[in-house]
């Protein structure tokens, strides 16, 4: 019997391939992380229900499982400096109930670049281009504006796919204050950034309408994909 890849495992491969051809340098940052990453470095507010319980694993006072790939942002510009292209992808979870669309357990990928004179322009050629390179190169794209902490202004990004708009994922320019937490001069350099969740785009690329189906191990499915 012929083994292969996941089918998520198999979408973010191409997925990240896609960000590498334009650039972007993969890099991989824990699933366990303290509240400042996940939270405080990314501006989320002390009273924002995101810090709940009932929507946070909370390992212990100041640790998490991390809710979102954001938290790894401050992170690599520890190490690093602009100009920057970086993409993390990987898995996050979220206390909540499972459905056909919700899993505590799920793929993310964040992304973002610094350099100089960078704009909401380069932003959106990059979202447009990944997009259509993955769906159809005449693909309809809009955005909305949308209120993030740590960017401004936010973005959601959506397509008309299948007749009908949906939302796809969320950016912006990175705020200030997320520039600052990284070392980074807010008034010498800008950025952009961008979350997308890797299971929903999977299940619009393959046409599978409940994201618990891929985690069923069932081989009259898996086997669509070898």
């Amino acid at each position: 019997m012929k083994a292969s890849l996941h089918p998520l495992t198999q979408f973010q491969n191409y997925l990240v391939s896609i960000f590498e051809d334009l650039g972007f340098q993969v890099f991989q940052t824990p699933e366990i992380v303290s509240e400042w990453y996940n939270f405080d470095s990314v501006l989320v507010p002390d009273n924002h229900p995101a810090r709940d319980e009932q929507d946070t694993f909370w390992l212990d006072n100041s640790t998490v499982l991390r809710t979102q790939t954001s938290a790894g942002q401050v992170m690599i510009m520890e190490n690093n400096k602009p100009p920057i292209r970086a993409i993390i992808p990987g898995r996050v979870y979220r206390n909540e109930r499972t459905d056909a669309s919700h899993e505590a357990v799920f793929d993310q990928l964040e992304g973002f670049a610094i350099d100089k004179n960078i704009s909401m322009t380069d932003l959106m050629g990059t979202l447009e281009y990944v997009l259509r390179k993955i769906f159809s190169k005449n693909l309809q794209i809009r955005v909305r504006p949308h209120f993030y902490p740590f960017v401004e202004p936010g973005l959601d990004v959506d397509m008309y796919f299948k007749d009908k708009w949906l939302e796809v994922l969320g950016s912006g320019m990175i705020h200030p204050g997320v520039l600052k937490n990284m070392n980074v001069n807010p008034d010498e350099y800008q950025g952009f950034a961008f979350g997308m969740g890797v299971n929903r785009l999977m299940m619009l690329y393959y046409g599978i309408d409940d994201i618990r189906i891929p985690y069923q191990n069932d081989f009259r499915f898996l086997k669509q994909f070898r």
